[in-house]
């Protein structure tokens, strides 16, 4: 008498994490986090001027406008597939590269949100925001209680979306993160080794990481060289928080990137946190900010500076190549 076994890539097929009462709150307040900005996006594609003042570039919008907005509408649509995706029983069975490739740019996108938007915040309930003469000397753009409810949610997103998809990560691909970098906790004891050539990859990406944070550093702190004369003009405490969060992303995305190919004796869910946050803040951001310098400028202006852009590729320089150390430690604890 013969009997069939059960393959093992189906017997080992992970289940989805149960939907406790906190997952299905925080299911809830992403959903509702995305109305905002997606009822905002279709107003302004259908025609509607709200929150749009008088005199803005945008009471006129071409074609770049409505592609831009028809392409972050999606994008924003989209996180309301992540969240399936992360709290619904099938989401299991999405094939990893589908899921993690928009969860690391949702990830990048958000991370410099969630650091700057609360410190801008706390900048001006000090008393160190934008003073009314030089909000009176700006072109005008957008009503400020637009600003407020766009990212507010997104902040409220990037904390629902982290809060549901840690667990999530933990129950489909946790193994990979068990002991340490190199050698760690494995079924015959030993994680697969990174390349040699990773250290250098990592190295690159910890130097690339320096230098852009540098230059961040330097403007958070009142520095206005290499800024064209519209970004130097409009330079406030407001705009350093902004530029101190980059500089922050950047450091994390090369320090994640070296500590995961040099090993030691911390638990590798933290380096592999840093390089995760860190390059996909880095990438995504560098990305959209240089496409969207390359593009048509909506003020009718030169655009930014040679520097600026420069500084936008160095982000991206310094994302792909934490990436790729990440991309390297995953399939060498994947294939042990």
């Amino acid at each position: 008498m013969t009997t069939r076994a059960v393959p093992t890539p189906y017997a080992a097929q992970p289940s989805a994490p149960a939907l406790g009462t906190a997952r299905r709150v925080l299911r809830a307040v992403a959903l509702a986090a995305t109305v905002p900005y997606l009822t905002l996006k279709t107003a302004w594609l259908a025609g509607s001027q709200v929150g749009i003042p008088d005199g803005s570039v945008l009471s006129e919008p071409g074609m770049f406008f409505i592609v831009a907005n028809s392409v972050t509408l999606a994008m924003d649509a989209c996180v309301i597939l992540l969240v399936l995706v992360l709290t619904r029983p099938w989401g299991v069975r999405v094939p990893a590269w589908l899921l993690t490739v928009p969860v690391f740019v949702a990830t990048g996108l958000l991370t410099p949100i969630l650091l700057g938007f609360p410190g801008q915040l706390l900048v001006r309930a000090l008393g160190f925001g934008v003073d009314e003469a030089t909000k009176a000397a700006q072109e005008p753009f957008l009503d400020p209680w637009v600003f407020n409810v766009v990212y507010a949610g997104f902040t409220i997103q990037g904390l629902a979306l982290a809060g549901l998809f840690v667990p999530y990560a933990r129950e489909r691909w946790g193994r990979l993160w068990r002991g340490v970098p190199g050698l760690g906790v494995a079924p015959d004891g030993v994680w697969g080794r990174l390349p040699s050539s990773t250290g250098v990859v990592a190295g690159a990406a910890a130097a690339a990481g320096v230098a852009v944070a540098a230059v961040y550093a330097y403007w958070a702190f009142g520095g206005t060289a290499w800024l064209d004369a519209e970004r130097a003009a409009a330079h406030s405490a407001e705009t350093a928080v902004v530029s101190a969060a980059h500089g922050v992303c950047a450091l994390a995305a090369g320090a994640g990137a070296l500590l995961l190919a040099r090993g030691g004796g911390f638990r590798a869910r933290w380096p592999l946190g840093l390089a995760w946050i860190g390059a996909g803040a880095t990438l995504s951001w560098g990305t959209w900010m240089l496409i969207a310098s390359l593009g048509p400028q909506l003020d009718g202006g030169e655009g930014p500076a040679a520097a600026i852009l420069l500084t936008y590729a160095g982000q991206m320089i310094t994302g792909s190549l934490a990436a790729i150390v990440l991309t390297r430690f995953l399939i060498s604890r994947r294939e042990a």
